[in-house]
């Protein structure tokens, strides 16, 4: 059984995240959606790492094989604990390719092993990033064809209580 890593800070989860992981559900016996825990001084997250947990598990739950787990530390490690033998990677746009390649030779020097797949983003999805849609969001725009249902509650939840603790 080949278990495959499909790790990211998913905030929030989009859809583009979500079908690269029915392709990857698809290509393999099992998945693991692993959200990355962290608390990161520039690039500090929107959502709780349990929020972030709650959003992909109802995106993926029509999934069999894929399972929802946080991490936190090397990518690669966390990979080895869970017999994982595949870091499954989405790629967007060209400007996407650089920094995937440089962290697939990072994984790949620390866990020689492991095999990182890129999947291209399919055509609809291929402006999505977790950012831009933050930033739609907060700003009052509808993300809902961009997310899934629950976290499009989520986001809106977020911008009310951003917006009404600013007021």
């Amino acid at each position: 059984m080949v278990t495959a890593l499909f790790p990211a800070t998913f905030d929030p989860i989009t859809n583009g995240h979500v079908d690269i992981a029915e392709r990857a559900a698809a290509i393999f016996e099992r998945v693991i959606m692993a959200v990355f825990d962290h608390n990161h001084p520039i690039k500090s997250p929107l959502f709780s790492t349990q929020e972030r947990l709650d959003m992909v598990v109802e995106a993926v739950s029509h999934l069999d094989n894929v399972g929802v787990s946080a991490y936190c530390g090397l990518t690669a490690e966390y990979a080895r604990s869970e017999s994982a033998l595949v870091l499954i990677r989405g790629l967007r746009v060209v400007s996407d390719f650089e920094s995937e390649f440089k962290m697939a030779h990072m994984n790949r020097q620390l866990a020689p092993e492991i095999e990182t797949v890129c999947l291209m983003a399919s055509p609809e999805n291929a402006f999505l990033s977790s950012s831009l849609v933050k930033e739609v969001a907060l700003l009052g725009g509808d993300v809902s064809d961009m997310v899934p249902p629950a976290t499009a509650r989520a986001l809106q939840a977020k911008a009310e209580t951003l917006t009404a603790e600013t007021t």
